[in-house]
């Protein structure tokens, strides 16, 4: 097949534009990791509960102007998410929070302060205002810092650009 000269320069010109590896929502590691075992004491029925509330789908390409369209979660997940905990729950400790990738849905938390995928809490100490989330291990010393879901930022009152120090607990 033979291409006249416009056509392939408006190929190559469209080829320069496309990324070489892009990364869709299902290429993502969160995937893998949502898959892994957790690691808590509730029962199955009560995790089977908390992850209809932690989990979301991520937001179209489309609706990524601003906050607000980027949080996929639904009114009942935002209400079931900041309800007081009906299981007993250990403090695992505080650290520093930022805004992990807003394209990943749902409420959870990337922290050093767990070793395995579990079901918890975040509580901003400023307002009390707690959300449930998933637990997802970070590498790092737990003295460092987490990344949290957007959702789960806006539920406890801190604005996207703070870095507020964070309780973290696991059910």
């Amino acid at each position: 097949m033979r291409m006249s000269t416009p056509a392939v320069l408006a190929t190559l010109a469209l080829a320069a534009c496309t990324p070489a590896a892009v990364t869709t929502t299902q290429d993502r590691p969160a995937a893998a990791d949502r898959a892994a075992p957790i690691e808590t004491a509730l029962t199955p029925e009560q995790v089977a509960a908390a992850t209809a509330i932690t989990r979301a789908p991520a937001p179209r390409a489309a609706a990524r102007a601003s906050a607000a369209q980027m949080d996929t979660t639904t009114a009942e997940q935002k209400a079931a998410a900041a309800q007081a905990p009906q299981a007993a729950e250990t403090r695992l400790g505080t650290t520093i929070a930022s805004l992990g990738d807003p394209t990943e849905g749902g409420f959870w938390i990337k922290t050093p302060l767990v070793s395995a995928r579990g079901i918890g809490r975040i509580v901003n100490p400023a307002n009390g205002k707690s959300a449930k989330v998933d637990l997802i291990p970070l590498d790092g010393p737990a003295s460092g810092g987490s990344q949290v879901s957007l959702p789960a930022l806006q539920l406890i009152g801190v604005s996207l650009t703070d870095l507020p120090t964070i309780e973290v607990f696991r059910s």
